[in-house]
This record gives structure tokens, sequence and C-alpha cells, in this order.
């Protein structure tokens, strides 16, 4: 399971706000709200905010194990 925890922390060490991210970089509201619930978000939308933030990929998702994820 895919996880945006890191992302919240690396957005609050940076200068940006959720607001920003909106209104200054044009991130949609609809994004930010399916990273709350940890769905999925594409890999352009990861590389717009590695970018915007300047960090990297790691510091937007985590990979975590889940009993719940379909079988391989």
């Amino acid at each position: 399971m895919i996880i945006y925890a890191p992302f919240w922390k690396t957005l609050e060490k940076s200068k940006e706000t959720t607001y920003t991210l909106v209104h200054k970089h044009h991130i949609s509201s609809g994004t930010l709200d399916q990273m709350r619930k940890n769905k999925g978000i594409s890999t352009l939308k990861i590389n717009d905010l590695c970018r915007i933030l300047h960090c990297r990929v790691e510091d937007i998702l985590l990979y975590v194990e889940d009993e719940s994820d379909q079988e391989l």
C-alpha cells in the first residue's frame, strides 16, 4: 500500500502550503484529497510535487506492506 505520510511532513517543512499548491502551482484539490485518503495519483503529479518542493520521491510517498493488498 502506498501512503503519503512523508508528503505532509515534507510540506510542513517547506515554504509551501496546500493553498499555494492549489492556487500558485495548480495542483488540484482533488489530488490533495486523493493523497489524504492514500489513494493513487499519477507519476506526473508526483514529479510535479518533487519539483515544487525540491525533494525526492521518498519524501512524497512510502510503500507499506498491507494484508489487504491484492494478491499477485
